[in-house]
């Protein structure tokens, strides 16, 4: 199954000369920290966090998400939350740059509670990597290395203090960031985002034991108080797509994530998907992916 990956699992896997704040709650409420980039194991384990974290990569490689690769082959930010499974794999060359990492408790006690989850670059389903050009890595190595050495300081507030260079890190990626990531405007593009948003949430499925509980348009309408129509009118004016086609898209792309990174039965990934039957999920797959499930299992393809 997919793991997810607890702060003590991270310094255990990636010893640190500071371990002295290691503390889940070094902060007083939730936990930060921040750290050089060094030369790390060819592909670090593909999973979720039960923490966020920005790097600012400074080498190649390859960003591996559920359904796609990300060739890394100039300087970027990479953003990683709880609800995205990732791994990170080494290019050639030196791998250089600098990482933070913190929890939702660190940001809480801010009282800006909603801002990692709304925070498009956090939000599963979108885009989390900002390429940067030299101007732009120059200015966001100051901004960690000034972070660096405030986790060394003795300043009664550095921790609101780094919060706030926290705060800059993420809206100069926003800034950066592509046009297409700016939100949408309009009733049917807001009800497209919910229903898009509320269908992400729904994923990852990280036990046999879990299931989806909104599986058809009708489920999705009902969730967000509006008639089936208006929602399947909505979604297709502002994406191209039926509702019931986002919502089998998805629905495949964690089929395949499950199939490729647990060791689930076919009958375990079948009911964690909504599936009565294992044959009603072997159709659905021969009919969305053109293959049967046991051919995307690793070791197959």
């Amino acid at each position: 199954m997919q793991a997810i990956e607890t702060l003590e699992q991270f310094y255990q896997r990636h010893p640190v000369d500071n371990q002295k704040v290691f503390s889940e709650n070094n902060t007083g409420q939730g936990h930060f920290n921040v750290f050089l980039r060094r030369p790390c194991q060819k592909r670090t384990p593909f999973s979720r966090r039960d923490f966020y974290k920005i790097t600012l990569v400074i080498g190649q490689g390859k960003m591996h998400y559920i359904d796609k690769e990300i060739e890394v082959n100039q300087p970027a930010l990479v953003f990683s939350s709880p609800s995205i499974p990732a791994s990170w794999e080494c290019g050639p060359g030196p791998q250089t740059g600098w990482f933070c990492i913190f929890t939702q408790a660190f940001i809480d006690a801010y009282e800006q509670k909603s801002q990692l989850q709304d925070f498009p670059l956090f939000k599963a389903g979108g885009s989390h990597i900002v390429f940067l050009n030299d101007s732009e890595v120059n200015f966001l190595s100051a901004v960690l290395k000034k972070m660096m050495q405030e986790m060394d300081s003795d300043y009664p507030g550095k921790y609101d203090l780094l919060r706030n260079y926290l705060k800059i890190l993420m809206h100069e990626a926003l800034k950066i960031a592509p046009a297409s990531q700016e939100n949408l405007s309009g009733a049917a593009a807001r009800l497209t985002s919910q229903f898009l948003e509320l269908l992400e949430r729904q994923f990852p499925i990280d036990s046999p034991g879990q299931q989806l509980k909104l599986k058809t348009a009708n489920d999705f309408a009902a969730s967000l108080a509006v008639h089936t129509n208006h929602l399947n009118r909505s979604v297709k004016e502002m994406t191209g797509q039926t509702t019931s086609q986002h919502i089998s898209g998805r629905i495949l792309k964690e089929a395949q994530a499950l199939l490729k990174h647990t060791d689930w039965s076919i009958a375990q990934i079948a009911a964690g998907l909504g599936f009565e039957e294992p044959a009603y999920f072997t159709n659905f797959f021969k009919k969305h992916a053109a293959v049967a499930p046991g051919t995307v299992r690793v070791g197959n393809v």
